[in-house]
């Protein structure tokens, strides 16, 4: 058999590579929350942002004094994610485009040409970038200082299994982690920041566009509600 024969066959013949799944530490996304390997929780708020630098001083010494005051309110560990994508305009080109083919008037249609070439430069030289802002809260048994030692530490021996098999134990967490969100937006609403809970569809957009950004541009997500997963054998 002539040596590309042989290669080609044991191309066909090879296994398939592991998951990338396997390599997050991602094991779901449920109920507005992200269930890691390890058992414990995690919501991410959408923030606002505040244009500190046109405030006046007292108003900056007020938002400073209160960022200390939340801070000094926390008993657990908070992160706060910055993500910075450059600007994508191409719908509005597109939509500046059309405009532009069914404009009669000639005048306007060189306006609006001439704006678009514009406004493409700009965003090109600019190199503008978009930002989005995140909190994420966790949740942890070990966490919890409202629970003993020993309790906590019962609940991180089997953590993956507990979470998966036992739906009580999840909704445990769950309202523990819920309570957390309510302080920290409340928190955030207090030195004028406004905030949303993303929800089970926004983390997993969230999550496909951080590992796939390219893709995520070409081929949107559909609805959670039409998808269909699969568990892996064996796992329940």
């Amino acid at each position: 058999m002539p040596d590309s024969e042989m290669q080609s066959s044991r191309l066909s013949g090879s296994k398939p590579g592991a998951s990338t799944r396997q390599f997050l530490d991602i094991s779901e996304i449920k109920d507005n929350c992200v269930v890691l390997k390890d058992g414990t929780l995690r919501a991410v708020l959408m923030v606002a942002s505040v244009n500190f630098a046109l405030k006046s001083e007292d108003e900056q010494q007020a938002i400073i004094a209160q960022y200390v005051s939340f801070l000094n309110s926390l008993e657990f560990p908070l992160q706060i994610v910055i993500q910075s994508r450059r600007l994508n305009i191409e719908k509005y080109i597109d939509r500046l485009k059309e405009s532009e083919r069914n404009q009669e008037n000639e005048l306007l249609k060189v306006q609006i040409s001439d704006y678009r070439a514009f406004v493409s430069e700009l965003v090109e030289l600019g190199q503008i970038m978009q930002k989005h802002f995140f909190t994420v809260i966790p949740y942890s048994p070990l966490s919890d200082k409202r629970k003993g030692f020993f309790s906590r530490m019962g609940e991180v021996l089997s953590p993956a299994t507990s979470v998966r098999l036992a739906e009580d134990r999840f909704r445990q967490r769950k309202n523990a982690l819920d309570m957390r969100v309510d302080h920290i937006v409340s928190s955030l609403n207090s030195m004028g920041l406004k905030s949303v809970r993303l929800d089970t569809q926004g983390l997993i957009e969230l999550y496909y566009r951080v590992y796939n950004p390219d893709l995520y541009e070409s081929q949107k997500m559909a609805d959670t509600a039409r998808l269909r997963v699969t568990d892996t054998p064996g796992v329940a």
